[in-house]
């Protein structure tokens, strides 16, 4: 049986494929999921983050950084769940290539 963690990773990983699928070519791009963001956000976050992007730096390459318990909050059924994480994902991954977020989602 799968636990809630789990099913929420593996949506994460289904909303990263469909949004990379959106794109021409593979984005170097690594994607985490943690439960919850850092104590100390950054200055510009009024609100608990749902996901940061992080641009490569050297040799690492850019990372997307999903937070399980903040979305989870915010929704009420799988429905939402799915549609937030899938924006969610798509801002941060836009944001790191200079795109429109509208572009990389699917129609919600």
């Amino acid at each position: 049986m799968a636990t809630r963690g789990r099913l929420f990773d593996e949506a994460v990983l289904d909303s990263f494929e469909r949004v990379e699928g959106r794109l021409e070519g593979r984005p170097d791009i690594e994607l985490a999921v943690e439960d919850v963001p850092p104590s100390d956000p950054a200055p510009w976050e009024d609100r608990v983050a749902l996901g940061r992007a992080f641009p490569a730096v050297g040799g690492t390459p850019a990372r997307v950084v999903i937070y399980r318990r903040p979305i989870e909050t915010r929704v009420t059924s799988q429905d939402d769940l799915a549609d937030l994480i899938e924006t969610v994902v798509a801002e941060n991954v836009a944001g790191l290539l200079g795109r429109n977020p509208d572009d990389l989602r699917g129609e919600l």
